[in-house]
């Protein structure tokens, strides 16, 4: 499923125009991709968990070169499913 996808699903379930519901699509991302930003952890109960974590620098291997090489430690975004979401699933 795409994002227009997902807008024509939202925009059926809540018989809103899909302008709308994509405004409040882009919105969510916004607001979650900013929270993020600035180090806060985003919790839908039932739902899941965005947070970001910090990937350790590690040891690689240049695949074409075979050379062994540092991987810089960095942040990354990290989702958790929560029980309601994962019991859906199964």
């Amino acid at each position: 499923m795409n994002k227009a996808m997902l807008v024509e699903s939202m925009a059926k379930i809540t018989k809103l125009p899909k302008a709308t519901c994509k405004e409040c699509l882009e919105a969510f991302v916004s607001s979650v991709g900013s929270a993020l930003k600035h180090g806060k952890t985003v919790v839908l109960t039932g739902f899941g968990t965005y947070q970001v974590i910090r990937r350790k620098t590690r040891v690689g291997i240049n695949p074409a070169t075979g050379k062994k090489m540092q991987i810089p430690s960095k942040k990354v975004p990290k989702f958790r499913p929560g029980k309601a979401l994962r019991a859906l699933v199964s």
